[in-house]
């Protein structure tokens, strides 16, 4: 039986967080996906050497440079889909409205 993880799911979450930041922050720097994708393996083993760090200390340590160095080297100008909240096309074809336009009887 595996051992009990002495973090909660909301260390575990922010974990996975940090990391999805992290990829998606190099591949703002990074055009080809075939280089990036080099990249990405780095990060991933950067996480998997720090793994089976149970000390609670040593680990907001390394968390805390981890957000340090990810804070030093973001993207002046990442990469927005298009259709999402602050792209090119969020929000450019509305459904009209489900009330009238001119209302008549207030002029």
């Amino acid at each position: 039986m595996a051992s009990a993880s002495p973090f909660n799911a909301a260390h575990r979450l922010y974990v996975k967080s940090l990391y999805r930041r992290t990829l998606k922050n190099s591949l703002d720097w990074t055009i080809r996906r075939d280089v990036w994708r080099n990249k990405a393996i780095e990060i991933r083993a950067e996480f998997e050497s720090n793994r089976n760090v149970r000390d609670p200390r040593a680990v907001a340590e390394i968390l805390a440079k981890a957000e340090a160095k990810l804070d030093s080297v973001l993207h002046p100008d990442p990469y927005i889909p298009a259709t999402a909240p602050g792209g090119t096309k969020w929000e450019r074809n509305l459904a009209p409205p489900n009330r009238p336009i001119i209302d008549h009887e207030h002029h």
